[in-house]
């Protein structure tokens, strides 16, 4: 925004010396000249901080003397590893804090929720959150719900009610969210099975606050040549990795069932009441079950949610978000159904480690309430999901009878003499 500051930060540091200057001679104007003071001598370093894309910006830009003058460039990494020596550190600054700021002291809990809030922003159970600025922020609000409560010290119910309000200022479109959800306004089943019908899940980015929750998933499959239909890219709502994710899923089914035949298949897959834009992978797996329901008619079972990016070989790959989604689909089905003891979520198995959960999902899950499935392949998914075995391939290329991937096999065989007869009829007919 000051770009001639930047010009004499660089005279400046290059001269070794501050001199007294007016602004408008770089610029090309006559400037009367007056009695200046001397330079002053400068010996000094210059330490500037920023993000990566400032960083970019000014070596794409100003790549000669930005790189001449700034040479070393050091990165720090916005999380720790959880070990004994960074628990003292966080420890120590939550006491520097409490020192400066003239906060109450915090007792054991409260410093280990405080450890737990830390990790839960990384969503990791092995890192801590280094962000200390809204590490410190906070200390300050939980420090003010103790003094509230008229406590000596501050407790970590204390510093979960700091975290609980501070959601419930952002949490509003949330709320609203499923309020449509409850009154019907939002379709989404979470009690029995549907065929070619899922619950997947997404996550919503406001800036300040992000959650999740659950959205219905649909697929038809019926004879044509199309190959996969995704219904957001034609309507121009799906971003590229999202398109990718389609793609790679109509890999992975041709691969399976297509090694020998051509797959006279026609399948369009489409997010449900999403009118905002659908992007990321997360959801191709998810597709994948979708459609594997709707070839094979076995039904899907519908409170159980479900997220997960999947490659050509079948293999379920890591996701991000995957606290939101675990929780937004736990305050769905509360808000709604109520807990039946068989709803849940199916996580891509790698993200086990991220799981840093509120308590009151980690209660449920521990009184059987609710239910977290982690999945290496979709085959071990279509298992859950439809109760019956998906079934591998045996050396003559046919899968085990009854078997999910061997409904799938059946019926692609069917559209595939389907389509044979009808082309073989329009050459009958000199079409």
């Amino acid at each position: 925004m000051a770009p001639g500051a930047w010009e004499g930060l660089k005279r400046a540091i290059r001269n070794q010396e501050a001199r007294l200057e007016d602004p408008a001679e770089h610029t090309g104007l006559f400037i009367p000249q007056g009695l200046r003071p001397e330079p002053v001598p400068l010996d000094l370093k210059v330490i500037v901080t920023g993000d990566e894309s400032i960083y970019r910006l000014l070596t794409s830009s100003d790549n000669e003397d930005f790189r001449d003058l700034f040479k070393v460039k050091a990165e720090f990494d916005h999380r720790v590893d959880l070990n004994e020596e960074n628990i003292m550190a966080y420890c120590a600054f939550i006491c520097r804090t409490c020192e400066d700021e003239g906060l109450l002291a915090f007792d054991t809990g409260g410093a280990a929720r405080v450890l737990e809030f830390g990790a839960r922003q990384v969503a990791d159970q092995t890192k801590l959150y280094t962000r200390f600025g809204q590490i410190k922020d906070l200390l300050i609000e939980a420090d003010y719900w103790a003094r509230k409560d008229d406590a000596g010290l501050v407790q970590d119910y204390h510093v979960q009610q700091a975290v609980n309000q501070k959601i419930y200022r952002l949490n509003l479109v949330e709320e609203r969210l499923k309020e449509m959800i409850s009154d019907g306004s939002l379709l989404l089943d979470l009690t029995g099975e549907k065929v070619g019908q899922i619950n997947g899940l997404a996550v919503y980015d406001l800036g300040d606050f992000s959650f999740g929750r659950p959205s219905r998933i649909t697929a038809e499959t019926f004879a044509g040549r199309e190959g996969f239909i995704n219904i957001e890219r034609e309507a121009d709502m799906s971003g590229r990795t999202h398109n990718k994710g389609i793609l790679i899923l109509s890999g992975y089914l041709g691969s399976k069932f297509g090694r020998n035949r051509p797959l006279a298949l026609s399948a369009s897959i489409a997010f449900e009441q999403s009118y905002d834009g659908v992007d990321g992978d997360s959801a191709s797996s998810t597709e994948v079950y979708a459609i594997s329901s709707s070839l094979s008619g076995l039904p899907l079972h519908q409170d159980i949610a479900v997220t997960g990016s999947v490659n050509q070989k079948g293999e379920i790959q890591p996701i991000g978000g995957v606290n939101q989604k675990v929780e937004g689909m736990f305050d769905v089905c509360r808000a709604t159904e109520g807990l039946t003891g068989t709803q849940g979520v199916m996580i891509p198995h790698q993200n086990v480690k991220n799981l840093m959960l509120r308590e009151d999902v980690v209660e449920a899950i521990k009184e059987g309430e609710f239910h977290i499935y982690a999945v290496k392949t979709i085959d071990e998914g279509l298992e859950i999901l439809t109760g019956t075995a998906a079934g591998e391939e045996g050396e003559s290329g046919a899968f085990p009878e009854g078997t999910v991937n061997s409904r799938v096999a059946k019926r692609l065989d069917e559209l595939n003499d389907t389509m044979r007869g009808y082309y073989q009829g329009m050459a009958s007919n000199g079409r």
